[in-house]
């Protein structure tokens, strides 16, 4: 089955319209994938980097995404945190038809729909009370029945109400109409992210995606936003951002283990995705990470 193209779920909407989910780190729910429903994402735990459509970007603790049907994503967690986690993430799995006919029913919450349309490129919610994101989560996961429904309904209606929506994605859709050419990139782009320190040039990647290097660079940056090379050394960056935070190791070192052959080149790439040098961004990371390490204490 390809990774890329929609897990459809047949759920019994006569018993259960939406679903709740949690997983820890590492798990086989973690992939770069796509499936028809909305998603509600919650980072309960660890930090890493986000994958939504063409958007690569961090996540930490707290964090709170909305995803739109057939949009593919995945959270990876830094390497740093080896210990395995329990609950790393919270989420909600939702069709469009549903809140539809409840708009349809009651036109006070039509508003909600423009969210989803958001919700097609992915959200961000920026600034969003963690606390209250997880209050509300555990509320869906812990009530049966109408119960249920109700706070699913207040926890869309407090997300329409957050001023601060972060639209992720310049690709809406991946349609999972010609699955085995997006299979083939999906293969590409879970080794890239597992393997990202070994030299693998395009070659390599349109033989294991069993193209031509023309068909393969032109099919990688239609369905992932970015040329194969930029994908790569965006992967290779945001792994050294973990290793810039996480530990005390000379740049030089965070360099070469993220795959880059010399210092110049990483400095290069790193100012060009980040907007500021390897030095810069450890300094900026530790003080956002210092308050997180010690409310785990």
């Amino acid at each position: 089955m390809s990774i890329i193209e929609p897990e459809i779920e047949k759920v019994d909407r006569s018993s259960r319209s939406i679903r709740y989910l949690e997983h820890g780190w590492p798990s086989d729910l973690c992939r770069w994938h796509a499936h028809e429903e909305y998603e509600l994402h919650l980072i309960v735990d660890s930090r890493g980097k986000s994958f939504v459509g063409d958007y690569i970007g961090d996540f930490k603790t707290g964090d709170l995404f909305m995803t739109g049907p057939n949009l593919p994503h995945n959270w990876i967690t830094d390497s740093i945190w080896s210990k395995p986690l329990d609950v790393r993430d919270m989420l909600i799995q939702f069709s469009h038809d549903s809140v539809e006919k409840l708009a349809e029913g009651f036109p006070e919450f039509s508003q909600v729909l423009q969210m989803l349309q958001l919700a097609q490129s992915g959200i961000y919610f920026e600034g969003f009370n963690a606390t209250f994101a997880r209050g509300h989560m555990e509320s869906i996961r812990d009530n049966r029945g109408a119960e249920r429904i109700l706070a699913f309904v207040r926890f869309l209606v407090r997300l329409n109400e957050h001023a601060e929506k972060k639209t992720l994605s310049s690709a809406k859709l991946i349609q999972p109409e010609g699955g085995g050419k997006h299979a083939r990139i999906a293969e590409v782009v879970d080794h890239v992210t597992k393997h990202y320190f070994e030299g693998f040039t395009v070659a390599q990647a349109a033989e294991m995606a069993n193209m031509t290097e023309v068909t393969f660079s032109r099919n990688f940056l239609a369905i992932t936003g970015h040329s194969f090379i930029d994908f790569l050394n965006r992967i290779r960056i945001g792994q050294a951002c973990g290793m810039l935070y996480a530990s005390d190791a000379q740049i030089t070192s965070i360099a070469q283990e993220a795959g880059f052959k010399n210092l110049a080149n990483f400095n290069r790439h790193f100012l060009k995705v980040r907007g500021m040098t390897p030095s810069e961004y450890r300094e900026t990371a530790r003080k956002d990470l210092a308050p997180m390490r010690e409310q785990q204490k």
